[in-house]
């Protein structure tokens, strides 16, 4: 099959490792793979045999394209694109959107394929774009997120997800799909045995991008009080704002002798399968990758109990305890008792749902459900 990937941009993100991640699991089982990308940011390797195309920029002045807004814009070149491939090259069987921006870009460009599109929802939608609106401001926010997904074929990667839709937004899909993330269970296991210049030990992680949602000041002031003798390592990066209240939270809660920040990682699963824990300290996640990764490295894990795909991840793992109270008390507390009492590793098989080909050929037995519209 000809399958299309539609992204905004590939920086650090676990959705858009996710997104590369479908793409070389549905390669490896014969299919012809196009990814195009919104936007010229690119901090992963893209897998091999993979079609990588970026979006251009308008470079024409006299255009009668520079009369319309930047989102306007994307929306029509991305029809000719895609209209382009589908004459010279073939139809394309599946196409796939990732990320709201992408997704309202793709519901305005009006495709002719529209029947073979999924609207890809990587995260809680009310939790990232209504929590902080009120009166009219929420309002008209929540009615352009339901223009964009009402009547749409939806993919959902947590059940959290699919109840934010239907509850929040009153959506009413198309057709409406529940796939959790890939994850290439094997490759992780191998890269987390290779060499890497390790913190000095023991150590606790946080594996996440520098933004609002993933609460840093949160884990940090947890951390803090629980006066736990191990270091604390933040993975990952983020605009220059985020990481200057990052690093002004940390002076200010006098832990900068204690904590390491080593940036974005191209392969962070030594890190994780060397630290005494890992810490998820969110105020919502679509599904939760770093926990299954972790428990994939045979790290305990901590997480807030917040809206999204942990709750769903830990429990169906029979890892419920490992869920706290989305305040630092309560996140500070379950370190101590973790670092304490660390519970035994995982067995991987109750994780071997996650693994890469099976998510992927449900990805693509979405093409049955199209041929039945």
């Amino acid at each position: 099959m000809r399958i299309l990937m539609i992204i905004d941009g590939l920086p650090g993100g676990g959705a858009e490792k996710v997104v590369l991640t479908l793409c070389q699991g549905m390669r490896i089982l014969g299919h012809e793979i196009s990814l195009l990308s919104l936007r010229n940011i690119c901090y992963y390797p893209i897998p091999i045999g993979i079609g990588y195309q970026v979006l251009e920029t308008l470079n024409h002045p006299f255009s009668w394209l520079r009369f319309l807004t930047k989102s306007q814009q994307q929306a029509y070149q991305l029809r000719q694109i895609i209209q382009k491939k589908e004459q010279n090259e073939g139809q394309f069987d599946l196409i796939f959107s990732h990320l709201h921006h992408t997704d309202r870009i793709v519901s305005s460009a009006n495709l002719l394929s529209g029947k073979k599109i999924w609207y890809c929802v990587h995260s809680m939608l009310s939790t990232s774009y209504l929590n902080h609106r009120h009166g009219l401001s929420r309002w008209i926010k929540k009615r352009k997120i339901m223009k964009v997904y009402q009547g749409k074929n939806i993919l959902a990667v947590s059940k959290a997800i699919e109840e934010d839709l239907i509850y929040n937004f009153s959506i009413l899909p198309n057709q409406l799909a529940i796939i959790h993330n890939p994850f290439n269970i094997s490759y992780i296991l191998n890269q987390s045995n290779k060499h890497c210049n390790l913190p000095p030990k023991p150590y606790l992680i946080h594996v996440g991008r520098f933004h609002p949602t993933k609460r840093h000041d949160r884990l940090l002031e947890a951390y803090a009080q629980s006066n736990i003798p191990a270091f604390l390592v933040l993975v990952g990066t983020g605009n220059k704002k985020q990481v200057k209240k990052i690093t002004e939270l940390i002076e200010q809660l006098s832990i900068s002798h204690k904590v390491i920040l080593t940036g974005f990682q191209d392969n962070p699963y030594p890190l994780i399968k060397n630290a005494v824990m890992l810490i998820l300290s969110s105020d919502s996640e679509g599904f939760g990758n770093v926990l299954v990764e972790a428990l994939l490295c045979g790290t305990p894990v901590i997480s807030t109990c917040c809206p999204g795909g942990p709750k769903e991840i830990l429990t169906e793992a029979g890892e419920d305890r490992a869920l706290t109270e989305l305040n630092s008390n309560s996140l500070a507390k379950k370190m101590i008792e973790t670092y304490l009492s660390p519970p035994p590793p995982l067995n991987i098989q109750k994780l071997i749902k996650y693994d890469l080909l099976p998510i992927c050929k449900q990805y693509l037995n979405l093409v049955k459900i199209n041929y039945k519209l």
